[in-house]
């Protein structure tokens, strides 16, 4: 039974976080599904919770029941045929650390709610920032995401454009008329949080331009220099340019050094979403493809993607800190003016955010736990599997490879022998089939018109041989739905 006593004396506290965070682990433990999934509909899951939220009195002995129903209806994200999106099984080391932040809930957007944790956190942003080659101006905070890690490099951007063409600021004044004109070019398969941070900036969805991608579904330099001459044309201003380094479905990586260049030539800024790929850094094998990445202006890593951290765990780099003043605001309760003066760092400066986890703190522990050999050797194992998978698409008579993989993501296609039958039915209903019956998860995404499935390849410890019984788990439920 789980402890529920209101607790007053320090060392009774004590014992009894002791307990509860066994029980939590044991239960963990032994909850955890044997399939990726339990295969429940929405309906079946809403009948498995009952009874009200908040009951008159404890019931503390419902815990231990209400934790195994939602530990044993969950993803398995450790399963060897979990393989749908960019959704990491944590390291054991990051769910360690989770528990002391957790217990210490220090907020860091106040040096006096997180002394130590905030210098821990700025020691980090430094390091990241000479890991990814950014320059001693640099700076960063810790995000929920890459979605609010690319919100804050546009808004930034944004912020930088006005000021400096037409001396404006948007924190005092809101946006001028002129803003009409701004645009933002990405890739056709750039992130949509390029578009949803357009329309919360103020700018609307038809302010972003879509480049064309070539056969690796990388942005085509040639096209951007086509839209942004284009754009001069027709007295439109490229604000920014968001270049990706891992596009979600194939782990594209765009051409950073042509991308570098014409952002220079048109006096723009130059933002790389790198959530998912810039744990390349890491990977003395294949760092080599992010190559140019230290000259943007802004940049977004996701360490709860490739870095197997537990949600969330991603950091939003700055070339020039001082970008961070346009978002900067005092509060006389928080972060008042005289404690910069007196060297006591608030960092809620430097953030969207007030309320916040200590995030570097996972991050640190993971790093000590692995070492920078063996997280290498992780990152480059998932890119071996991937490659691996792609082979055996490949040869396969009854699949069609969409594109070589990028980085560790397999995007493919089962082809009917049937020509009559609805292809993109069979491969709707193949992972929906997969899904239901508990025995995989798998992804899925529509490349260019035709629907199509996806493995995303994030679990270092998946043998060759589970990746091959998961691709026949595939053809083997195509058939079947062929036949019915």
């Amino acid at each position: 039974m789980f402890e529920s006593d209101f607790l007053t004396s320090a060392h009774a506290s004590r014992d009894a976080y002791r307990r509860l965070i066994s029980q939590a682990a044991a239960i963990l433990c032994e909850s955890l599904p044997e399939s990726p999934y339990a295969g429940k509909t929405p309906a079946e899951l809403a009948d498995l919770i009952s009874g009200g939220f908040l009951p008159q009195e404890s019931a503390s002995e419902q815990i231990a029941e209400i934790l195994r129903t939602v530990i044993a209806n969950s993803i398995s994200v450790s399963h060897a045929r979990t393989a749908a999106h960019l959704h990491c099984p944590p390291l054991v080391a990051s769910l360690a650390a989770e528990v002391v932040i957790s217990g210490l809930n220090q907020s860091m957007d106040s040096f006096d709610q997180a002394p130590i944790a905030t210098v821990v956190e700025q020691k980090m942003i430094r390091w990241l920032c000479a890991e990814a080659g950014l320059p001693d101006t640099a700076d960063g905070t810790f995000t929920t995401g890459g979605s609010q890690s690319n919100y804050m490099g546009l808004l930034l951007a944004r912020d930088a454009f006005l000021r400096k063409h037409w001396n404006w600021s948007a924190q005092k004044s809101g946006l001028p008329p002129e803003a009409r004109q701004l645009r933002i070019l990405c890739s056709e398969v750039a992130h949509f949080t390029v578009e949803k941070s357009a329309m919360q900036l103020g700018l609307g969805t038809d302010s972003v331009v879509r480049v064309a991608v070539d056969d690796h579904f990388r942005m085509d330099p040639a096209s951007l220099r086509d839209a942004l001459a284009a754009l001069q044309s027709q007295g439109l201003f490229p604000m920014a340019i968001v270049a990706t380094a891992g596009t979600t479905d194939f782990g594209s990586i765009d051409p950073l050094p042509e991308l570098v260049a014409s952002a220079r030539e048109a006096n723009t800024w130059l933002h790389v979403d790198a959530a998912y790929g810039g744990a390349l850094l890491f990977s003395a094998n294949h760092r080599a493809r992010l190559a140019a990445i230290e000259n943007a202006d802004s940049l977004s890593i996701d360490f709860h993607k490739l870095l197997w951290q537990p949600i969330p765990c991603s950091v939003f780099f700055l070339r020039q800190a001082q970008h961070f003043d346009s978002i900067k605001m005092h509060a006389d309760y928080l972060n008042p003016e005289r404690d910069e003066d007196e060297g006591f760092p608030n960092l809620v400066t430097t953030s969207l955010l007030t309320s916040r986890r200590f995030d570097a703190l996972k991050l640190w522990i993971s790093f000590q736990s692995l070492g920078r050999t063996q997280l290498a050797a992780m990152i480059d194992r998932t890119i071996a599997v991937a490659d691996y998978a792609a082979e055996i698409v490949r040869k396969a008579r009854a699949l069609e490879l969409i594109c070589e993989p990028q980085l560790n993501t397999v995007v493919f296609r089962y082809i009917p022998q049937q020509s009559r039958l609805d292809a993109d039915h069979i491969n709707a209903l193949i992972r929906r089939r997969l899904f239901e019956s508990g025995s995989a998860v798998i992804g899925h995404t529509r490349v260019r018109g035709q629907q199509c499935l996806k493995f995303t390849c994030m679990n270092p410890a998946t043998s060759e041989t589970r990746m091959k019984e998961l691709i026949e788990a595939v053809v083997a439920q195509g058939k079947e739905l062929e036949r019915a």
